[in-house]
């Protein structure tokens, strides 16, 4: 348990770092068209323990508005790119989530936040032991956890009203698509999976037909 001395410093680096995702809000608003990021998207930013999910090396830098390593070759991404992508998907409460790529469980968090129903795939099969049990013991009790290739989707679980890939991916995997709802938003880094990529916001109409938007260049690790 924090002090009252470190409770006071723990409001004051997420009061901080909230300020910077702010910031860069309005500096990529010509990119994104999102000056200003959603209350509820925030507030669970605010509300998530982001140092409860980086390695103990990395604690210091907990709050630091960047992406951290969490081992495997993985990351736990840059708070504002979890901030904008959260955005992206256009959340509502009972909305079902697909989330590729659960890393540490902390974007996860974010998610469950926000809506009462997440689907999370890992292929790390150590990072998704760790996540599972760092998010239950945080008491996120509505998260449905799966090891196992993403690129395919969850399709006992299908249809969902969004679908959030961590990681990127060449082209767009087709499973996912099929596996997105009617009206439903997809947000996933599109590109070469060395350098940088396009992050992108598919939107799958009431017909069905797909259209999509690039929004932010990005850099995520790939997909695999």
């Amino acid at each position: 348990m924090l002090t009252p001395k470190e409770n006071t410093h723990q409001h004051t680096r997420v009061s901080l770092l909230l300020e910077q995702i702010s910031a860069d809000a309005r500096s990529t608003a010509s990119w994104t068209g999102r000056p200003v990021f959603d209350a509820a998207v925030m507030s669970a930013l605010e509300l998530v323990p982001r140092h409860a999910f980086v390695p103990d090396r990395d604690k210091a830098l907990a709050y630091a508005n960047r992406p951290l390593s969490i081992g495997h070759g993985q990351t736990i991404s840059q708070p504002y790119i979890v901030a904008l992508m959260t955005v992206l998907l256009e959340l509502e409460p009972s909305h079902r989530v697909l989330e590729v790529g659960t890393g540490c469980g902390y974007q996860t968090a974010i998610l469950a936040e926000l809506v009462d129903q997440v689907f999370t795939i890992e292929v790390v099969s150590e990072l998704a032991a760790k996540a599972k049990e760092k998010l239950n013991y945080l008491g996120y009790n509505t998260i449905d956890f799966r090891t196992g290739n993403g690129r395919e989707g969850w399709l006992e679980k299908a249809p969902f009203q969004a679908i959030l890939v961590t990681a990127a991916s060449g082209s767009i995997p087709l499973a996912l698509v099929d596996q997105l709802d009617l009206g439903g938003r997809m947000v996933i880094p599109i590109g070469s999976q060395e350098g940088t990529q396009n992050l992108v916001v598919l939107v799958k109409n009431e017909t069905g037909d797909v259209t999509k938007k690039e929004v932010l260049p990005v850099s995520f690790v790939p997909l695999v």
